[in-house]
This record gives C-alpha cells, sequence and structure tokens, in this order.
C-alpha cells in the first residue's frame, strides 16, 4: 500500500522509528516531512499528508505529532479527508471499517513506538465495510465535505 506519512517535531523521533517498520511490512512510503527535531508546524505537514491522499499519491496517511489531535484537526480541514487519532487497537480499525478514515494520527507523548506499531497494523489491514448503513453515513460526511 502506498502510505503518505509525516510528523511534527514532537512526532518526529517517533515518526524516524516508525518508517523502517512501515517499509518492513512492504509498504511504500512518501515521508512528507519533518525531517529534523526542529520546531515546524503542524498544520503545514498535515496539508501535505492530506495533499497526497486527495491527489491520489497515496491510499492512507498517517500523522504523528505530541497528541495527535493537532494533526487530526489540520487534515480534516482538508475536503476528502477523515483523520482521526488513534490511541488503541480497537479504534485503529474500526476507524477505517466503520468511518473509511484515511489519515490516522498518533501521539508520540501519548503511546509508545511499540504500541504504535501495533495500531499501524490494525489501520493499515483494515477495509471500509460493504454494509449499507457505513456506506451511508460516510456518503453523508462527503455532502458535508462537498458544502463547504
Amino acid at each position: 500500500m502506498k502510505v503518505v506519512v509525516g510528523s511534527d517535531h514532537a512526532g518526529f523521533a517517533m515518526k524516524r522509528e516508525l518508517l523502517p517498520f512501515l517499509q518492513g511490512l512492504g509498504h511504500e512510503i512518501d515521508d512528507v516531512g519533518s525531517y529534523d527535531p526542529a520546531p515546524v508546524d503542524f498544520p503545514d505537514i498535515a496539508r501535505k499528508v492530506a495533499a497526497a491522499i486527495v491527489s491520489g499519491r497515496s491510499e492512507r496517511g498517517l500523522m504523528v505529532c505530541g497528541t495527535g489531535v493537532g494533526a487530526a484537526i489540520g487534515a480534516n480541514k482538508m475536503q476528502g479527508i477523515r483523520a482521526a487519532v488513534c490511541h488503541d487497537i480497537h479504534s485503529a480499525h474500526q476507524c477505517v471499517e466503520h468511518d473509511d478514515v484515511n489519515v490516522m494520527c498518533i501521539g508520540a507523548q501519548i503511546v509508545g513506538a511499540w504500541l504504535a506499531k501495533d495500531l499501524i497494523v490494525a489501520y493499515l489491514a483494515a477495509k471500509f465495510s460493504t454494509q449499507e448503513e457505513f456506506r451511508r453515513r460516510v456518503a453523508k460526511l462527503a455532502d458535508m465535505d462537498a458544502a463547504r
């Protein structure tokens, strides 16, 4: 799978550890920054992650910041993005299965790298449900997005 990955300075160290893990799982990675621990504004990176998804260059996105919250807010500002903060395995797969989430956000100050790896595995393995109720709800989200 093509996965775009980004972080701010608070998530940089974790992202650096997660990149080889993702590659080891066989995913094609597009790292859009940050590239060092110098301070960076998370909305700038969230925009790059979101743009890769919206353009079709990547199928899913991963953002790592301090809590994951700012990254999710930033990514969700872009039309066509459904970003969610995930700090537990159930949410990591269910957000895709029920809500067709295309950007998972993780807080490096909240979870350790070992849990982040489990979250990534669950998120990337998940598929959007074929059940009508979930498809209907995501279509309503798309309608809300288009009305912006």
